[in-house]
């Protein structure tokens, strides 16, 4: 298990946003396009703040509403509402979500929106022309969770096609091109 994996849900994420955060402040042009077929940099962020709430109030938690257009004042706001959501005495609390069931909150946090986070990071930075310094055990640790549901995945349409990559890629990079990213997007 690597590092990151080790860690409880709420220190996980504390450093998986700390990351995207990173990604983030680095970012000087909002418009430049991402690895994410016709989403720009901005359109990165605002996923993650947009989803993520709608996901939460199915299952009756609310999120306080984020305010702003602006991506570095958005994110801030919003990643600093999910850590205290973590970090509150409710995260261990049942999370009922009508499509993935039952588990506590921490875990469907976890499962669904910090792996995210963790994976459009990469995202993030591609579009500012960097690669981004993501843990790669977590990497392979994902990419092999993510595997063994394939199917379900590329049927859901949040996926595009696998890019292939060597057996000894690294990887993030495997991880980035599972997910339907495409691996020489930035050289």
């Amino acid at each position: 298990m690597s590092a990151l994996g080790e860690l409880s849900p709420a220190e996980r994420h504390r450093v998986v946003a700390a990351g995207f955060t990173a990604e983030v402040a680095a970012t000087t042009d909002w418009s430049a396009p991402s690895p994410v077929p016709e989403w720009s940099a901005r359109d990165v962020v605002a996923h993650l703040v947009d989803w993520f709430p709608t996901f939460l109030a199915a299952g009756g938690v609310n999120l306080p509403a984020v305010t702003t257009d602006d991506p570095e004042q958005a994110w801030a706001h919003h990643a600093a509402s999910v850590q205290a959501l973590l970090d509150g005495d409710d995260a261990d609390r049942d999370f009922t979500h009508p499509y993935v069931g039952t588990s506590p909150l921490r875990a469907a946090v976890d499962r669904f929106y910090t792996a995210d986070v963790f994976m459009h990071t990469w995202d993030l930075a591609q579009a500012g022309g960097r690669r981004p310094d993501l843990d790669p055990g977590f990497a392979t640790e994902l990419r092999d969770g993510l595997s063994s549901m394939e199917e379900v995945l590329r049927s859901s349409g949040q996926y595009g096609p696998a890019y292939a990559v060597p057996d000894d890629a690294d990887p993030v990079v495997a991880l980035a091109a599972f997910i339907g990213r495409d691996p020489s997007f930035v050289d």
